[in-house]
């Protein structure tokens, strides 16, 4: 690659770190040559270019998607919601594309152990970026488990009148962002490329919740109803005011004009088979999206044989618990006491939240017997926001937050809340998210990123560690984490299943409900999940089963000396890296341990 001389020291620095500069700037306000030169300055060891690297990619990223500098070192959300036009996406690909061939040029050798994991998680980030490029994946928006339409509700940490502004503005850009999704999705019609018509109808609701006769009645005015003191109440009732103006004006027609679309244009159009396999270029993208979700080479057979294998250990577990309940009859009569006896349900979404927050606190007592460090940040636990509820998983945790579905009360059966809590709130994802935000020595684009191998493994992982915290307290109990370890156990052979081996969506069903306590709506939810995210289902197990191999050889190798609480700290410090990585840092410390 062409150098240009230049630096501190008189070394040469590498004609792309200029243009990272300019890239870096192309959604800016500061000045290009402020950016060239600090690029200009920087030392050219290994470390300095990394970090040269990762930090304008950053702050690339976070101007792109929709924030701008605060003045502070940080940013803060602007005033219009990310451009998702093909540009914009062609932008993203070339930015990735440029920043992955320079990463090429830094010597691994020559980095800290630190930097090795920099340049890891960095470089899968971008190839991540170029998969979704390879399948222009902007052209399938959503699926039946996520959207681009449900999120823009909702508006944590507004406290000044430029927050309330600036939120305001965003919901006035509604339209445009629409708009742009809508062209992408027409794209995908034209080409076969959607998500299977069986998992998008009935969604609707989930937009047409967002069509009111007023303002106050929307969910986009809920975050005006209560503002800081500290605001004065002639601005209160101008932001106020100026809010249900974007409601009526912008926000009622954007949706009432999507739902058309969504009915009238999308579903009868979308493709009508279910497989990966089936889609554009089917085989090699669904093995791109098994190793963005899983961090791993595996193949789709290989999946399929993990998750056969699994199935039948959970079986066997399945069995003795059932024994320890005293039930007399055969594993699926016990399910089907399971799903049908009324002691199971909560009769009031309350109930099943009360009963989460009880095991969320019983969990607090065990936390400093399993981990040395626990976040600042606390969570609260809420329920799935309603629009979204009839067709979500049955909880999401997050920074934060924590979320449980309490639509269809029946369909949510009480032994599973302790596993479903660990998983979503402490130790999972909840706690896991505010370690991550909170480790100050590790860069800003590691405290945000997100692989679902590492953070569904270790989710599942919290699950199995709730036995030795003492956390199940009936064999119903046990069961539920038991059914819930089979539910991602059957996901590696449904997914599988359904995307390379060409079954049907009964089968699937079948097979879910067949081996797992989960009720039918459940079933009936989750494998349209697979069916229309091919590959994300496949981390949760994929991960887990890492986690507790490298358990497994951190107690052989050091007996007496293996202290959980600094396994569990070693994997959280780390924030979210590929499960190649997670692997070569465990047994790093493993050493370590073996030394002292």
């Amino acid at each position: 690659m062409a150098q240009l001389n230049g630096g501190a020291f008189g070394r040469p620095v590498s004609a792309f770190a200029v243009g990272m500069a300019l890239a870096a700037t192309a959604l800016s306000s500061p000045a290009v040559a402020d950016q060239v030169a600090a690029v200009a300055t920087a030392p050219n060891d290994a470390g300095a270019r990394l970090k040269t690297l990762y930090e304008a990619d950053w702050d690339f990223n976070q101007r792109d998607n929709g924030s701008e500098p605060d003045g502070k070192g940080g940013y803060k959300r602007a005033t219009r919601l990310p451009s998702v036009d093909l540009p914009s996406q062609q932008r993203r690909i070339e930015q990735a594309q440029r920043v992955l061939a320079e990463l090429d040029t830094i010597p691994l050798e020559q980095l800290s152990n630190e930097d090795r994991i920099n340049a890891a998680v960095l470089r899968t980030n971008l190839e991540h970026t170029l998969i979704d490029g390879r399948a222009s994946e902007w052209e399938m928006p959503f699926n039946s488990d996520s959207n681009f339409w449900t999120y823009l509700a909702r508006a944590g940490g507004l406290r000044t009148v430029e927050d309330f502004d600036r939120h305001i503005a965003r919901m006035r850009d509604i339209p445009r962002y629409f708009d742009e999704h809508k062209v992408n999705m027409r794209a995908g019609l034209a080409r076969g490329f959607s998500v299977p018509r069986v998992t998008a109808e009935g969604r609707d609701s989930s937009i047409s919740s967002f069509i009111t006769d007023t303002a106050e009645a929307n969910a986009f005015f809920d975050p005006f109803r209560t503002m800081p003191a500290t605001i004065p109440a002639a601005d209160q009732e101008r932001i106020r005011a100026d809010a249900r103006g974007a409601i009526i004006e912008e926000v009622i027609p954007a949706y009432r004009q999507l739902l058309s679309f969504y009915n009238d244009e999308y579903i009868p159009r979308t493709r009508t088979t279910l497989a990966a396999y089936d889609m554009p270029n089917g085989p090699a993208y669904y093995a791109e999206q098994i190793r963005k979700y899983t961090t791993t080479d595996l193949t789709a057979d290989q999946i399929h044989q993990i998750g056969l294998s699994e199935v039948a250990r959970i079986t066997a577990e399945m069995h003795e618990v059932m024994k320890q309940a005293n039930f007399n009859g055969t594993l699926q009569e016990f399910i089907t006491f399971l799903r049908t006896d009324p002691q199971f349900v909560a009769k009031t979404p309350d109930e099943l939240l009360m009963t989460s927050a009880w095991v969320a606190k019983r969990v607090d007592a065990k936390l400093s017997e399993n981990f040395g460090l626990l976040p600042r940040r606390p969570y609260t636990i809420i329920p799935v926001p309603e629009a979204l509820a009839p067709f979500y998983t049955a909880g999401r945790g997050g920074l934060g937050s924590c979320q449980m579905n309490t639509y269809d009360l029946p369909s949510r059966p009480l032994y599973n809340i302790p596993a479903l809590t660990l998983h979503e709130c402490a130790p999972g994802h909840s706690m896991q998210a505010a370690l991550s935000a909170e480790q100050q020595g590790i860069p800003a684009f590691r405290r945000s990123t997100y692989f679902s191998g590492y953070g569904e493994g270790w989710g599942l992982y919290t699950e199995w560690l709730g036995v030795e915290m003492g956390i199940y307290r009936t064999p119903y109990e046990n069961f539920g984490r038991l059914s819930y370890e089979m539910w991602r156990a059957a996901r590696l052979v449904i997914d599988t299943g359904v995307h390379a081996k060409g079954w049907t969506r009964q089968q699937a069903i079948d097979y879910l409900a067949s081996h797992t306590a989960l009720s039918q709506h459940e079933v009936a939810t989750e494998v349209d999940r697979y069916i229309s995210w091919p590959g994300q289902a496949l981390a949760y197990k994929l991960g887990e089963i890492t986690i507790r191999r490298l358990r497994a050889e951190a107690e052989a190798a050091l007996g007496q000396k293996f202290d959980k609480r600094t396994f569990h700290d070693r994997i959280l410090a780390m924030g979210a890296v590929p499960l190649t990585t997670l692997e070569e840092q465990m047994r790093a410390y493993i050493a370590e341990e073996q030394a002292k």
